[in-house]
């Protein structure tokens, strides 16, 4: 009858499949490589087109900058994800030693965990001996349920490098086309900003998407971050001239 059971369970679970969206990092990576490559190239342009700077000095700093913040971001994402790898490495050595040197306290943090969510000590008690025979096993629990961590990818750092790098850079060159093609930068700069302002909006409405929020809202508010963000450099760039 328990065989049955669950063989009936395997079945239901053969039939149903869930949809969740599992390349959050990625994404995350991408939001800030994009993020960043849209609005500080665009503040920095619009900056300069206050100051009355030629397109083509408006450019080569564009271009300059998107070099140095694609490396820069690029190898932020590198030093974060790599510091991730290494923490869980010194988690997991501090807790495959307690479990050798501490074991019974070791269990009984397992049955602490499971009573957090309401199972009686006779209910988890063959839980916490079935783990003790399987150290492996007892390990990876004890990384997720007590510390709250999941394995990192090794190769997560240069992944991460090189997506923040990449989208950094894409979205960098958006707000810098219209200096390419128009010499004066006063009708180059409202060109910039309409485009920039274009591609906010559609990059805010994607990670709304695939971030499960509102994608009409997220796009807006990224819209409006950018526009805020370069109304400020214009302004300041004004004042000094002015000044």
């Amino acid at each position: 009858m328990a065989l049955a059971e669950g063989e009936l369970d395997k079945s239901l679970l053969n039939q149903h499949t869930e949809k969740h969206f599992t390349s959050g990092e990625i994404v995350r990576d991408i939001i800030i490589g994009v993020s960043d490559g849209l609005t500080v190239p665009f503040a920095l342009a619009a900056g300069l087109s206050g100051a009355n700077s030629s397109s083509a000095i408006i450019l080569t700093a564009g271009i300059a900058e998107v070099a140095a913040g694609a490396i820069s971001m690029g190898l932020g994402g590198y030093l974060a994800a790599k510091s991730e790898v290494d923490h869980y490495k010194r988690e997991l050595q501090r807790e495959q030693d307690e479990i050798i040197a501490v074991p019974d306290t070791e269990a009984a943090e397992v049955g602490e965990i499971l009573s957090e969510y309401g199972v009686q000590p006779h209910e988890y008690t063959p839980v916490v001996n079935a783990l003790r025979k399987n150290p492996q096993a007892w390990l990876d629990f004890m990384m997720k349920f007590e510390l709250g961590l999941e394995k990192p990818d090794r190769k997560r750092a240069v992944k991460s490098a090189v997506t923040i790098g990449i989208a950094y850079i894409v979205g960098g060159v958006v707000p810098l086309i219209p200096y390419m093609f128009i010499p004066i930068a006063k009708k180059a700069v409202l060109a910039s900003v309409v485009l920039t302002l274009i591609a906010l909006m559609i990059f805010g409405y994607a990670k709304g998407y695939f971030t499960g929020n509102k994608p009409v809202r997220s796009a807006l508010e990224t819209a409006l971050i950018g526009a805020i963000a370069s109304a400020a450099a214009f302004g300041m760039a004004k004042a000094v001239q002015l000044g």
